[in-house]
């Protein structure tokens, strides 16, 4: 269940996981691809450095997640504790969780380069 879907997301679907295979089928029943979180990493300011499905890295800040329920993330030490679980970050066993559309597409471009 996603807290704060701003139309960035896909259109609504289940996910089913089964060994090691996933899926994500729309309640239409089409089957969907989506982007997933490999790998993240907490910089200063309350930035994630992000590593997605596709290969790219991109910076999110999490000081513009809104709502009660990203409220515990204003702890960095909170916001550092995250696991990926099935390509979705989450945060206090589960209890918080945000989309890797919403991470992607609300994150900029990150350059090996600049850093």
């Amino acid at each position: 269940m996603l807290f704060r879907d701003t139309g960035q997301h896909n259109k609504p679907d289940i996910h089913a996981y089964y060994g090691e295979h996933e899926a994500s089928i729309g309640l239409d029943g089409e089957l969907q691809e989506g982007i997933k979180v490999r790998d993240a990493k907490l910089l200063r300011g309350s930035m994630l450095l992000v590593t997605f499905s596709t290969g790219e890295k991109r910076l999110f800040d999490a000081t513009k997640l809104k709502g009660g329920a990203f409220a515990p993330l204003a702890d960095e030490k909170t916001l550092g504790d995250f696991t990926i679980f099935h390509g979705v970050v989450t945060w206090l066993n589960g209890e918080i969780d945000l989309a890797p559309e919403t991470m992607y597409c609300d994150s900029y471009p990150y350059s090996e380069e600049v850093a």
